[in-house]
């Protein structure tokens, strides 16, 4: 679904090919009008919320805008389901921001959640939303505790795609420099699509449960600028320059996740880790950059 489904454009639908064999509906997620209508039109099996305001640096300027994305949307999913009385099973996208700065420790489903960000209010909000609708109304709802998961198809505002797209250019002439936050943060990093398999699984689980989705180890946000002007066999210190103005007002200097029971209840865990990310990153950056096109 989209906003208007008649004027966007879905490139990333284009990009992975499969434009063709989606299906879209237009629909307002804050509206609660627009989302009974449309699932009461649609009746879909499964459902996958992965709407809202996405970018945890753009939550500091619109706090507002950025709860009601996710916190109200997420809320009017559940309501409209409970009122149609449908076996719409539900994934709601949770967040590992929830977990706050967990001081080098792997986070697991039973981690309290110390948000920082409001972003992370938000996506804490919608947690307990699912959780209190799965109790109370009986529905089968459920969160994935997701930590990073990155793809080309992130736009550049995100700073893993950001380091990828301009070490591609710096590779290729550009005398520029590319200027970044704390370098010294920890992420545990994995790639989209196994994630998305991760998504799957959980909704055809016999009960709906939370689950934490990470690969389980971390690196430091500098590690992974290294790893990508490597790829072009740069040092990324002739190119680099950390910006204060970047920094978050309230950062996570570290965040990891424990997935062991997402493997013990999925039979899921990640293949790949950071290195391989920026490798399968940078590789689709450099096909962008010649005109092709998909995903590697």
């Amino acid at each position: 679904t989209s906003r208007d489904a008649q004027t966007a454009n879905f490139r990333n639908l284009d990009r992975l090919g499969i434009r063709a064999r989606v299906a879209v509906a237009s629909m307002v997620l804050t509206d609660f009008r627009s989302t009974l209508q449309t699932l009461a039109k649609i009746a879909p099996d499964e459902l996958y919320n992965l709407a809202g305001q996405t970018s945890v640096g753009l939550s500091f300027e619109q706090p507002v805008e950025t709860l009601e994305s996710i916190a109200t949307g997420t809320l009017n999913l559940l309501e409209a389901i409970r009122f149609l009385e449908r076996p719409i099973r539900l994934y709601n996208a949770g967040s590992s921001e929830c977990f706050g700065d967990t001081g080098g420790v792997a986070a697991t489903e039973d981690t309290p959640f110390r948000p920082r960000s409001p972003y992370a209010v938000a996506k804490a909000t919608a947690h307990w939303e699912v959780a209190n609708y799965r109790e109370a109304y009986g529905l089968f709802a459920c969160s994935g505790i997701l930590f990073n998961h990155e793809s080309p198809l992130r736009p550049e505002r995100f700073v893993t795609r950001k380091i990828v797209a301009a070490a591609g250019r710096i590779a290729r002439g550009s005398p520029e420099k590319l200027r970044l936050g704390n370098l010294a943060v920890y992420r545990d990093w994995g790639w989209a699509p196994e994630y998305v398999d991760a998504m799957w699984r959980m909704l055809q689980l016999e009960q709906a449960r939370d689950l934490v989705i990470a690969t389980g180890t971390s690196y430091s946000l500098e590690a992974f600028v290294a790893a990508a002007f490597a790829e072009h066999a740069l040092d990324w210190r002739d190119h680099v320059e950390q910006d204060p103005a970047l920094f978050r007002p309230s950062e996570i200097a570290y965040n990891g996740g424990d997935a062991s029971q997402a493997k013990v209840l999925l039979n899921w865990q990640a293949r790949y880790r950071m290195p391989d990310v920026v490798r399968l990153m940078v590789a689709a950056e450099g096909d962008r950059a010649d005109g092709a096109g998909g995903l590697p």
